[in-house]
């Protein structure tokens, strides 16, 4: 007779916090990912950058939350939440657009820019997520293990320049480059500015994301180690 399975370990904030990375994901893909904008800063100039970058970040730093704190095997879970999150609304804003307007409403133009994005701009977002939060949890865990729990701001940068660089070289080519939506110069400028501007604010955050770590790692009384973790990202 086999023994009974040992239950899942429960969590007080686990799915608060897995509710507010996927919140902040589907924000940031659908609100600014096309267009570029530009601002004038001290000894550097003129910089262009995606407005996303103003709070894709900030996934970003979830995602670490969750890597650190409750293990690869979870944060797995919520990076899966998150990609049928951003399917759905794909979807979703694919039918409303597609919706007929009524005669009197006037504002059909104005929408379509603004939820109307391309098939190739939703595929280059979706799989930019999906590899870029795997590569980020993939590498802060193996470097928890590897240097046995120290150095944690040297794994919040390190996993977020490995994550970002993977993201930010995938969506921009794939949604951008030949699709005569802007130049091509522009699509590799704004590749390099998003990675450089992403990292920058994980960088930032840092004391913040350190206060809610060591919060959560207190009131959840754990702190876990991938040491036997199966990395399969495509186990659920």
């Amino acid at each position: 007779m086999s023994e009974p399975a040992t239950p899942e370990r429960s969590y007080k904030y686990f799915e608060l916090v897995m509710a507010a990375f996927v919140t902040v994901l589907v924000c940031s893909n659908l609100i600014g990912p096309a267009k570029a904008a530009q601002v004038d800063l001290p000894f550097l100039g003129a910089v262009t950058f995606g407005a996303g970058v103003l709070f894709f970040p900030i996934s970003y730093v979830f995602g670490d939350v969750l890597t650190e704190v409750y293990g690869y095997a979870r944060a797995r879970r919520v990076i899966w939440a998150g990609f049928g999150a951003l399917i759905f609304a794909a979807l979703m804003s694919a039918v409303v657009v597609a919706l007929p307007p009524a005669p009197d409403w006037p504002n059909q133009s104005v929408y379509e820019i603004a939820f109307g994005n391309t098939w190739r701009i939703a595929l280059a977002s979706i799989t930019a997520y999906f590899c870029g939060e795997f590569v980020n949890s993939f590498v802060l865990a193996k470097m928890k293990v590897w240097t046995q729990g120290r150095h944690m701001w040297a794994r919040f940068v390190g996993s977020t320049m490995a994550g970002e660089a993977v993201d930010s070289a995938i969506f921009y080519p794939l949604a951008f480059l030949g699709a005569g939506i802007m130049p091509d110069t522009l699509v590799w400028q704004l590749t390099v500015s998003q990675f450089i501007a992403k990292t920058a604010v994980e960088i930032a955050f840092l004391p913040i994301t350190y206060r809610i770590v060591s919060a959560l790692k207190r009131a959840e009384r754990e702190d876990y180690y991938d040491r036997d973790t199966d990395f399969n990202p495509l186990k659920i």
